[in-house]
């Protein structure tokens, strides 16, 4: 069972039926900036809580990794666009300048080996201001703390994506843990919308990845 819930309906493209699906590839857009790659599980202690295989973890980071390449072939350095990849399922956040350049993006995202669904929340229009992308690292950082002080939450299940004001919450949760993380994150401040693009397990599920 998969869940895919905000408060506006996101585009949703998947292959596969019922399969529901958030920053670690960045374009910066309008100078000569590098693009910045990053988000990948950091040290054993993380990858070993992490609930997909450690072959997926390896897949979602060459997803990532080859992202860059493909967005700077079809949009040059005019757009501002952020992927992050978790279990093969693809969130491409940002801004582009026109509504083809959108859709060119996320058919070049979609098009990289492994990948098995994309959720496009790219904005059209102006790239965002260095200071609202501040403002979203900091809001991202107040709703994983605020996931390290909840006692009912393994934080490091889920990934956190801001853009715009908007957290994407991304991971293998059961449904108790999605409703939670959900009301957490729709509590802190500077939070304007939550989507949640879980891949919700049943408890059987969770026992037998704990088990692993």
């Amino acid at each position: 069972m998969n869940s895919l819930t905000s408060t506006a309906k996101p585009a949703l493209r998947a292959p596969l039926a019922a399969l529901a699906i958030m920053t670690a590839v960045t374009l910066l857009g309008g100078c000569a900036a590098p693009l910045l790659v990053g988000g990948a599980m950091a040290g054993g202690a993380m990858s070993f809580t992490d609930r997909r295989t450690t072959g997926t973890q390896l897949e979602d980071e060459t997803i990532e990794l080859k992202s860059v390449g493909r967005l700077r072939e079809v949009l040059g350095d005019r757009s501002h666009v952020n992927v992050t990849s978790f279990n093969r399922l693809v969130l491409i956040t940002g801004e582009t300048p026109t509504e083809a350049d959108r859709v060119a993006a996320e058919k070049a995202v979609a098009q990289i080996e492994n990948v098995r669904a994309t959720l496009n929340e790219l904005a059209v229009g102006g790239n965002s201001a260095m200071t609202a992308r501040a403002n979203d690292t900091l809001v991202t950082s107040k709703v994983k703390a605020s996931y390290l002080d909840a006692k009912d939450l393994q934080s490091n299940a889920i990934k956190v994506v801001t853009e715009r004001s908007t957290v994407f919450l991304m991971g293998r949760v059961t449904e108790r843990e999605s409703t939670r993380a959900g009301e957490i994150a729709r509590g802190v401040g500077g939070v304007a919308r939550v989507v949640k693009a879980f891949e919700v397990i049943s408890d059987a599920d969770l026992a037998k990845l704990q088990s692993r």
